[in-house]
């Protein structure tokens, strides 16, 4: 593992802490790639993961957004498709990780920083966090970002954070449903210790049978939904790790 990007196992919790504060933790492709296997690994140690980021700035995006090509040859459709399947393998981690994620944000969460911490089940951000979506004002067909938004962002809402390119506050980004809840700057280790606490004294049984509810249920007709709720509630529940101590 690179010092860019530093997990460490704290009892039930796998800490994962973006480490390029010089850069305003812009992510490369190989910490992408990192994350991805993080993410999906968490369950074998871990019973929840929190994500947060060293320094000022939660994540500014990718490290290579706003740069010009390497080349100016631009490659074919297939080779580009190849070249971004490393994000799009990292949003859909979010959605595959087991366990529920916990995403702190403080700073800037530009881009890819503002999708990975609305893909993140739980997202709790500083009152003076901003958030933009800019792909649009560098020439770049921000479908990938608007992938990553599509279950957690209305349309109407959505259109508006590509069309504009608009740099929003926390408290809009919580209207929009970018982010669960806004506390004060001074408030925000509070708050992850809060929701740590909690988490840690939930069975995980119950925690990835919401986790499995909340990803699979959002796209099955309202009967299906119910029957596959009725299932998991009595599966989940029968657990003998779910007895109340």
């Amino acid at each position: 593992m690179s010092n860019e990007l530093i997990s460490k196992l704290d009892g039930p919790a796998l800490r994962i802490t973006i480490n390029r504060p010089a850069e305003g933790n812009g992510m490369s492709d190989d910490m992408a790639r990192e994350l991805t296997q993080l993410l999906e690994t968490a369950h074998e140690s871990a019973q929840f993961v929190v994500l947060k980021a060293a320094g000022k700035d939660f994540c500014i995006g990718r490290a290579s957004m706003g740069r010009p090509p390497a080349t100016p040859v631009l490659p074919e459709a297939l080779e580009r498709r190849d070249q971004s399947e490393v994000v799009f393998n990292c949003y859909g981690a979010f959605r595959r990780c087991a366990l529920p994620v916990v995403g702190i944000v403080q700073g800037r969460a530009l881009g890819f920083g503002a999708s990975i911490a609305a893909l993140c089940d739980i997202t709790i951000a500083a009152s003076d966090a901003r958030f933009q979506i800019p792909e649009m004002g560098h020439n770049i067909m921000p479908t990938m970002v608007m992938s990553a938004l599509i279950d957690r962002v209305p349309r109407k809402h959505l259109g508006y954070l590509v069309y504009s390119t608009d740099v929003v506050s926390a408290e809009d980004a919580f209207k929009y449903g970018l982010v669960s809840k806004v506390v004060a700057p001074g408030e925000l280790e509070k708050a992850e210790a809060e929701i740590v606490a909690r988490l840690t004294a939930t069975p995980q049984p119950a925690q990835t049978g919401v986790k499995e509810y909340l990803r699979t249920a959002g796209d099955m007709h309202v009967a299906g939904a119910v029957d596959f709720a009725r299932n998991i509630h009595a599966v989940v529940n029968s657990s003998s790790k779910m007895a109340r101590k």
